[in-house]
Protein backbone atom coordinates (compact mmCIF):
# COMPACT_ATOMS: atom_id res chain seq x y z
CA UNK A 1 0.00 0.00 0.00
CA UNK A 2 3.06 2.52 0.77
CA UNK A 3 4.13 1.88 -2.57
CA UNK A 4 0.88 2.54 -4.00
CA UNK A 5 0.73 5.83 -2.08
CA UNK A 6 3.87 6.98 -3.33
CA UNK A 7 3.23 6.36 -6.95
CA UNK A 8 0.33 8.55 -6.49
CA UNK A 9 2.09 11.08 -5.21
CA UNK A 10 4.68 10.83 -7.49
CA UNK A 11 2.22 11.00 -10.29
CA UNK A 12 0.17 14.36 -8.77
CA UNK A 13 3.63 15.55 -8.35
CA UNK A 14 4.32 15.10 -12.24
CA UNK A 15 0.75 16.77 -13.34
CA UNK A 16 1.58 19.90 -11.15
CA UNK A 17 5.22 19.95 -13.03
CA UNK A 18 3.35 19.76 -16.16
CA UNK A 19 1.32 22.11 -15.61
CA UNK A 20 4.05 24.64 -14.90
CA UNK A 21 5.65 23.78 -17.34
CA UNK A 22 2.79 23.94 -20.23
CA UNK A 23 1.92 27.81 -19.06
CA UNK A 24 5.29 28.91 -18.43
CA UNK A 25 6.29 28.18 -21.80
CA UNK A 26 3.36 29.21 -23.50
CA UNK A 27 3.73 32.64 -21.54
CA UNK A 28 7.69 33.07 -22.46
CA UNK A 29 6.96 32.06 -26.11
CA UNK A 30 4.02 35.22 -26.12
CA UNK A 31 6.89 37.80 -24.57
CA UNK A 32 9.65 36.31 -26.84
CA UNK A 33 7.43 36.72 -30.06
CA UNK A 34 5.39 39.64 -29.40
CA UNK A 35 8.37 41.74 -27.45
CA UNK A 36 7.65 45.68 -27.39
CA UNK A 37 3.82 44.99 -28.52
CA UNK A 38 3.16 44.32 -24.81
CA UNK A 39 3.90 47.54 -22.56
CA UNK A 40 2.50 48.52 -19.49
CA UNK A 41 0.64 47.61 -17.91
CA UNK A 42 -0.81 45.16 -20.20
CA UNK A 43 2.47 43.34 -19.56
CA UNK A 44 2.27 43.21 -15.97
CA UNK A 45 -1.50 42.06 -16.17
CA UNK A 46 -0.33 38.91 -18.59
CA UNK A 47 2.38 37.89 -16.18
CA UNK A 48 0.15 38.17 -12.97
CA UNK A 49 -2.75 36.88 -15.08
CA UNK A 50 -0.50 33.83 -16.20
CA UNK A 51 0.82 33.33 -12.54
CA UNK A 52 -2.69 33.50 -10.79
CA UNK A 53 -3.70 30.82 -13.67
CA UNK A 54 -0.94 28.82 -12.24
CA UNK A 55 -1.45 28.98 -8.65
CA UNK A 56 -4.61 28.07 -9.18
CA UNK A 57 -3.77 25.53 -11.11
CA UNK A 58 -1.54 23.97 -8.97
CA UNK A 59 -3.26 24.32 -5.37
CA UNK A 60 -6.86 24.93 -6.16
CA UNK A 61 -6.87 21.50 -8.63
CA UNK A 62 -5.16 19.70 -5.51
CA UNK A 63 -7.58 21.06 -2.89
CA UNK A 64 -10.38 20.24 -5.40
CA UNK A 65 -9.45 16.68 -5.80
CA UNK A 66 -8.60 16.21 -1.78
CA UNK A 67 -11.76 17.10 -1.03
CA UNK A 68 -13.64 15.22 -3.86
CA UNK A 69 -17.01 17.65 -3.69
CA UNK A 70 -18.02 19.15 -6.98
CA UNK A 71 -19.60 22.38 -6.15
CA UNK A 72 -16.01 23.65 -5.07
CA UNK A 73 -14.66 21.62 -8.36
CA UNK A 74 -17.06 23.50 -10.70
CA UNK A 75 -16.01 26.43 -8.71
CA UNK A 76 -12.43 25.63 -10.11
CA UNK A 77 -13.15 25.82 -13.49
CA UNK A 78 -15.35 29.39 -13.22
CA UNK A 79 -12.13 30.69 -11.83
CA UNK A 80 -10.20 28.86 -14.35
CA UNK A 81 -11.51 29.59 -17.29
CA UNK A 82 -12.09 33.55 -17.50
CA UNK A 83 -8.45 33.32 -15.83
CA UNK A 84 -7.82 31.45 -19.41
CA UNK A 85 -9.38 34.35 -21.59
CA UNK A 86 -7.80 37.08 -19.64
CA UNK A 87 -4.62 35.70 -20.69
CA UNK A 88 -5.93 35.13 -24.44
CA UNK A 89 -7.01 38.67 -24.60
CA UNK A 90 -3.82 40.44 -23.31
CA UNK A 91 -1.34 38.22 -25.03
CA UNK A 92 -3.61 39.88 -28.09
CA UNK A 93 -4.75 36.72 -29.13
CA UNK A 94 -1.55 35.37 -30.91
CA UNK A 95 -1.51 32.00 -31.56
CA UNK A 96 1.86 31.21 -32.86
CA UNK A 97 2.83 32.27 -29.02
CA UNK A 98 1.20 28.98 -27.81
CA UNK A 99 -1.07 30.36 -25.89
CA UNK A 100 -3.88 28.05 -26.65
CA UNK A 101 -2.17 25.27 -25.07
CA UNK A 102 -2.59 26.37 -21.31
CA UNK A 103 -6.16 25.19 -21.64
CA UNK A 104 -4.98 21.34 -22.37
CA UNK A 105 -4.38 20.95 -18.77
CA UNK A 106 -7.67 21.67 -17.66
CA UNK A 107 -9.03 18.67 -19.77
CA UNK A 108 -7.30 16.10 -17.23
CA UNK A 109 -7.87 17.90 -14.70
CA UNK A 110 -11.76 17.66 -15.49
CA UNK A 111 -11.14 14.19 -16.10
CA UNK A 112 -9.71 13.95 -12.43
CA UNK A 113 -12.64 15.79 -10.68
CA UNK A 114 -15.65 14.46 -12.43
CA UNK A 115 -16.97 11.47 -14.14
CA UNK A 116 -16.45 10.72 -17.68
CA UNK A 117 -20.08 12.38 -18.79
CA UNK A 118 -19.20 16.00 -16.72
CA UNK A 119 -15.74 15.52 -17.51
CA UNK A 120 -16.92 15.54 -21.28
CA UNK A 121 -19.42 18.41 -21.13
CA UNK A 122 -16.26 20.96 -19.21
CA UNK A 123 -14.11 19.69 -22.36
CA UNK A 124 -16.79 20.61 -24.89
CA UNK A 125 -17.06 24.15 -22.85
CA UNK A 126 -13.21 24.49 -22.70
CA UNK A 127 -13.21 23.38 -26.68
CA UNK A 128 -16.38 26.54 -27.49
CA UNK A 129 -14.68 29.14 -24.86
CA UNK A 130 -11.32 28.76 -26.57
CA UNK A 131 -12.58 28.77 -29.64
CA UNK A 132 -14.93 31.51 -29.27
CA UNK A 133 -11.98 33.68 -27.87
CA UNK A 134 -9.79 33.20 -30.53
CA UNK A 135 -12.50 34.04 -32.72
CA UNK A 136 -13.51 37.40 -30.89
CA UNK A 137 -9.75 38.37 -31.13
CA UNK A 138 -8.95 37.14 -34.54
CA UNK A 139 -11.62 37.19 -36.91
CA UNK A 140 -14.78 35.07 -36.87
CA UNK A 141 -14.08 33.30 -39.73
CA UNK A 142 -11.11 31.73 -38.21
CA UNK A 143 -13.26 29.96 -35.74
CA UNK A 144 -14.44 26.84 -37.56
CA UNK A 145 -10.73 25.71 -37.90
CA UNK A 146 -9.65 26.96 -34.41
CA UNK A 147 -12.45 24.60 -33.13
CA UNK A 148 -11.03 21.77 -35.36
CA UNK A 149 -7.45 22.33 -34.12
CA UNK A 150 -8.43 23.38 -30.21
CA UNK A 151 -10.70 20.28 -30.49
CA UNK A 152 -8.16 17.86 -32.01
CA UNK A 153 -5.99 18.68 -28.62
CA UNK A 154 -8.42 18.48 -26.32
CA UNK A 155 -9.61 15.05 -27.68
CA UNK A 156 -6.02 13.82 -27.80
CA UNK A 157 -5.35 14.96 -23.77
CA UNK A 158 -8.53 13.20 -23.07
CA UNK A 159 -7.53 9.79 -24.30
CA UNK A 160 -4.37 10.24 -22.77
CA UNK A 161 -5.33 10.60 -19.72
CA UNK A 162 -8.24 8.04 -19.65
CA UNK A 163 -5.37 5.77 -20.61
CA UNK A 164 -3.29 6.66 -17.67
CA UNK A 165 -6.40 6.66 -15.31
CA UNK A 166 -6.93 3.56 -16.19
CA UNK A 167 -3.47 2.22 -15.50
CA UNK A 168 -3.48 3.63 -12.49
CA UNK A 169 -6.60 1.77 -11.37
CA UNK A 170 -5.32 -1.18 -12.57
CA UNK A 171 -2.15 -1.02 -10.92
CA UNK A 172 -4.42 0.10 -7.47
CA UNK A 173 -6.28 -3.38 -8.19
CA UNK A 174 -3.07 -5.41 -8.30
CA UNK A 175 -1.55 -4.01 -5.25
CA UNK A 176 -5.09 -4.21 -3.57
CA UNK A 177 -5.08 -7.89 -4.97
CA UNK A 178 -1.56 -8.54 -3.80
CA UNK A 179 -2.58 -7.30 0.00
CA UNK A 180 -5.37 -9.17 0.47
CA UNK A 181 -3.54 -12.51 -1.18
CA UNK A 182 -0.89 -11.94 1.41
CA UNK A 183 -3.37 -11.62 4.63
CA UNK A 184 -4.97 -14.55 3.45
CA UNK A 185 -1.84 -16.44 2.95
CA UNK A 186 -0.93 -15.32 6.90
CA UNK A 187 -4.31 -16.41 7.63
CA UNK A 188 -3.43 -19.75 6.24
CA UNK A 189 -0.47 -20.43 7.82
CA UNK A 190 -2.26 -19.60 10.96
CA UNK A 191 -4.88 -22.10 10.57
CA UNK A 192 -2.78 -24.45 9.48
CA UNK A 193 -0.53 -24.29 12.74
CA UNK A 194 -3.94 -24.41 15.07
CA UNK A 195 -5.54 -27.02 12.67
CA UNK A 196 -1.90 -29.41 13.65
CA UNK A 197 -2.04 -27.99 17.23
CA UNK A 198 -5.85 -29.45 17.19
CA UNK A 199 -4.84 -32.59 15.69
CA UNK A 200 -2.02 -33.39 18.05
CA UNK A 201 -4.37 -32.27 21.14
CA UNK A 202 -6.84 -34.57 19.15
CA UNK A 203 -4.45 -37.85 18.90
CA UNK A 204 -3.05 -37.03 22.31
CA UNK A 205 -6.43 -37.37 23.92
CA UNK A 206 -6.99 -40.63 21.92
CA UNK A 207 -4.15 -42.38 23.11
CA UNK A 208 -4.92 -41.08 27.02
CA UNK A 209 -8.20 -42.84 26.50
CA UNK A 210 -6.65 -46.11 25.64
CA UNK A 211 -3.85 -45.76 28.00
CA UNK A 212 -6.82 -45.85 30.56
CA UNK A 213 -8.55 -48.40 28.98
CA UNK A 214 -6.10 -50.90 28.39
CA UNK A 215 -4.15 -50.45 31.86
CA UNK A 216 -7.66 -50.80 33.01
CA UNK A 217 -8.60 -54.09 31.73
CA UNK A 218 -4.66 -55.41 32.20
CA UNK A 219 -5.10 -54.62 35.62
CA UNK A 220 -8.19 -56.06 35.98
CA UNK A 221 -7.43 -59.49 34.80
CA UNK A 222 -4.12 -58.93 36.59
CA UNK A 223 -6.09 -58.82 39.81
CA UNK A 224 -8.37 -61.24 39.13
CA UNK A 225 -5.29 -64.03 38.42
CA UNK A 226 -3.59 -63.51 41.81
CA UNK A 227 -6.48 -63.35 43.36
CA UNK A 228 -7.21 -66.67 42.40
CA UNK A 229 -3.57 -67.54 42.82
CA UNK A 230 -4.41 -66.74 46.70
CA UNK A 231 -7.44 -68.78 46.49
CA UNK A 232 -5.39 -72.03 45.89
CA UNK A 233 -2.08 -71.43 46.70
CA UNK A 234 -2.30 -73.82 49.54
CA UNK A 235 -4.65 -76.22 48.14
CA UNK A 236 -3.68 -76.33 44.46
CA UNK A 237 0.03 -74.96 43.82
CA UNK A 238 0.46 -75.61 40.16
CA UNK A 239 -2.77 -73.81 39.60
CA UNK A 240 -1.69 -70.88 41.81
CA UNK A 241 1.34 -70.78 39.90
CA UNK A 242 -0.29 -70.76 36.61
CA UNK A 243 -2.27 -67.82 37.38
CA UNK A 244 0.55 -65.89 38.24
CA UNK A 245 2.68 -66.91 35.63
CA UNK A 246 -0.71 -65.69 33.42
CA UNK A 247 -0.81 -62.53 36.04
CA UNK A 248 3.13 -61.46 35.11
CA UNK A 249 2.51 -62.19 31.37
CA UNK A 250 -0.21 -60.18 31.43
CA UNK A 251 1.76 -57.32 33.58
CA UNK A 252 4.48 -57.40 30.58
CA UNK A 253 1.81 -56.91 27.66
CA UNK A 254 0.63 -54.10 29.52
CA UNK A 255 3.78 -52.46 30.80
CA UNK A 256 4.70 -52.63 26.77
CA UNK A 257 1.64 -50.84 25.82
CA UNK A 258 1.79 -48.22 28.65
CA UNK A 259 5.27 -47.69 27.14
CA UNK A 260 4.35 -47.53 23.39
CA UNK A 261 1.33 -44.99 24.51
CA UNK A 262 3.49 -42.89 26.76
CA UNK A 263 6.56 -42.57 23.92
CA UNK A 264 3.24 -41.29 21.50
CA UNK A 265 2.40 -38.80 24.26
CA UNK A 266 5.54 -37.74 25.56
CA UNK A 267 6.26 -33.93 26.18
CA UNK A 268 7.91 -31.84 23.41
CA UNK A 269 11.42 -31.63 23.79
CA UNK A 270 11.56 -27.89 24.12
CA UNK A 271 8.50 -27.77 26.47
CA UNK A 272 9.92 -25.76 29.72
CA UNK A 273 13.48 -25.47 28.63
CA UNK A 274 15.14 -22.84 26.47
CA UNK A 275 15.54 -23.74 23.01
CA UNK A 276 19.67 -23.57 23.25
CA UNK A 277 19.67 -25.69 26.21
CA UNK A 278 17.35 -28.20 24.26
CA UNK A 279 20.28 -28.36 21.28
CA UNK A 280 22.59 -28.66 23.24
CA UNK A 281 21.55 -31.41 24.87
CA UNK A 282 20.98 -33.04 21.55
CA UNK A 283 24.79 -31.88 20.45
CA UNK A 284 26.12 -33.83 23.73
CA UNK A 285 23.97 -37.18 22.79
CA UNK A 286 25.52 -37.10 19.18
CA UNK A 287 29.13 -36.21 20.76
CA UNK A 288 28.98 -39.38 22.84
CA UNK A 289 28.10 -41.53 20.30
CA UNK A 290 31.69 -40.72 18.70
CA UNK A 291 31.61 -37.94 16.60
CA UNK A 292 32.82 -34.72 17.13
CA UNK A 293 29.81 -32.54 17.74
CA UNK A 294 29.46 -28.32 18.39
CA UNK A 295 27.15 -25.93 18.93
CA UNK A 296 27.35 -22.02 18.75
CA UNK A 297 24.56 -19.88 19.74
CA UNK A 298 25.31 -16.14 18.03
CA UNK A 299 23.03 -12.90 18.47
CA UNK A 300 20.80 -12.99 21.75
CA UNK A 301 18.71 -15.64 22.70
CA UNK A 302 15.02 -14.63 22.76
CA UNK A 303 11.63 -16.38 23.29
CA UNK A 304 10.30 -18.32 19.74
CA UNK A 305 6.55 -19.40 19.78
CA UNK A 306 6.48 -23.25 20.62
CA UNK A 307 5.92 -24.22 16.78
CA UNK A 308 9.20 -22.15 16.11
CA UNK A 309 11.21 -24.29 18.49
CA UNK A 310 9.56 -27.22 17.73
CA UNK A 311 10.54 -27.04 14.03
CA UNK A 312 14.26 -26.22 14.68
CA UNK A 313 14.59 -29.20 17.31
CA UNK A 314 13.43 -31.42 14.68
CA UNK A 315 15.39 -30.00 12.07
CA UNK A 316 18.58 -30.83 14.23
CA UNK A 317 17.82 -33.75 15.15
CA UNK A 318 16.95 -35.21 11.51
CA UNK A 319 19.92 -33.46 10.79
CA UNK A 320 22.01 -35.24 12.64
CA UNK A 321 20.42 -38.44 12.20
CA UNK A 322 21.10 -38.40 8.42
CA UNK A 323 24.82 -37.48 9.00
CA UNK A 324 25.31 -40.75 11.24
CA UNK A 325 23.38 -42.95 8.94
CA UNK A 326 24.93 -41.37 5.33
CA UNK A 327 27.16 -38.49 5.62
CA UNK A 328 30.80 -40.41 7.30
CA UNK A 329 31.92 -37.53 8.95
CA UNK A 330 33.76 -36.91 11.66
CA UNK A 331 32.98 -33.42 12.61
CA UNK A 332 29.75 -31.43 12.88
CA UNK A 333 29.18 -27.99 13.34
CA UNK A 334 26.10 -26.22 14.49
CA UNK A 335 25.20 -22.93 14.55
CA UNK A 336 21.77 -20.77 16.11
CA UNK A 337 21.85 -18.18 14.40
CA UNK A 338 19.40 -15.12 15.93
CA UNK A 339 21.41 -12.17 14.25
CA UNK A 340 18.20 -10.94 12.45
CA UNK A 341 15.94 -9.66 14.79
CA UNK A 342 12.94 -10.65 12.62
CA UNK A 343 14.38 -13.85 11.78
CA UNK A 344 16.19 -17.25 13.05
CA UNK A 345 18.54 -19.72 11.38
CA UNK A 346 19.29 -22.89 12.05
CA UNK A 347 23.04 -24.63 9.85
CA UNK A 348 24.27 -27.92 10.73
CA UNK A 349 27.01 -28.79 8.68
CA UNK A 350 29.20 -31.66 8.25
CA UNK A 351 32.64 -32.74 6.80
CA UNK A 352 31.73 -35.96 5.72
CA UNK A 353 31.46 -37.32 1.88
CA UNK A 354 28.53 -34.54 0.57
CA UNK A 355 26.50 -35.08 -2.91
CA UNK A 356 24.34 -33.17 -5.02
CA UNK A 357 21.16 -31.91 -2.96
CA UNK A 358 18.78 -33.40 -5.06
CA UNK A 359 20.50 -36.90 -3.17
CA UNK A 360 19.96 -35.74 -0.34
CA UNK A 361 16.70 -34.15 -0.09
CA UNK A 362 14.12 -36.89 -0.98
CA UNK A 363 13.58 -38.53 1.96
CA UNK A 364 10.92 -39.06 4.46
CA UNK A 365 12.50 -36.82 7.24
CA UNK A 366 14.04 -33.71 4.95
CA UNK A 367 10.44 -33.91 3.87
CA UNK A 368 9.03 -33.35 6.93
CA UNK A 369 11.46 -30.57 8.05
CA UNK A 370 10.44 -28.86 4.67
CA UNK A 371 6.58 -29.67 5.73
CA UNK A 372 7.07 -27.97 9.35
CA UNK A 373 8.96 -25.09 7.69
CA UNK A 374 6.44 -24.28 5.00
CA UNK A 375 3.57 -23.82 7.50
CA UNK A 376 5.90 -21.88 9.27
CA UNK A 377 6.49 -19.18 6.51
CA UNK A 378 10.40 -20.15 6.86
CA UNK A 379 12.54 -21.52 4.19
CA UNK A 380 14.70 -24.77 3.99
CA UNK A 381 18.47 -24.66 1.90
CA UNK A 382 20.81 -27.29 1.23
CA UNK A 383 24.47 -27.23 0.24
CA UNK A 384 26.01 -29.97 -0.65
CA UNK A 385 28.93 -30.88 -3.10
CA UNK A 386 30.99 -34.26 -3.71
CA UNK A 387 33.79 -34.42 -1.11
CA UNK A 388 33.00 -30.91 0.06
CA UNK A 389 30.24 -31.99 3.65
CA UNK A 390 26.88 -31.50 3.21
CA UNK A 391 24.87 -28.37 5.66
CA UNK A 392 21.15 -28.17 6.09
CA UNK A 393 19.87 -24.41 6.23
CA UNK A 394 15.89 -23.55 8.52
CA UNK A 395 15.11 -20.31 8.48
CA UNK A 396 12.18 -19.28 10.30
CA UNK A 397 10.05 -15.67 11.34
CA UNK A 398 10.74 -15.38 14.71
Amino acid sequence: MSALLALRRMAREGAHWAFILTVGAALASTFLVLGDQLIWPQNVLLLVAGLAYTVIGVGGFEYCQRRGQWPLSLLYFAVQLPLAVAVFYLGLGHLSGLLIIIVLPLVSHAQMLFSNRGALVIAALITAVSASTIGFLTNWTALFTSTLSIGAGVVFVFVFTQVALREQQARAEVERLAADLRTANDKLREYAVQVEELATAKERNRLAREIHDSLGHYLTVINVQIEAARTVIGSEPPRALDALRKAQSLAQEGLADVRRSVAALRASPTENRPLPEALAALAAENRASGLLTELAVTGAPRPLPPQTELTLYRAMQEGLTNIRKHARASRVDITLDYGDHERVCLRVRDNGVGGSPEDRSGGYGLLGVRERTHLLGGEVRIHSAAGQGFTLEVELPG
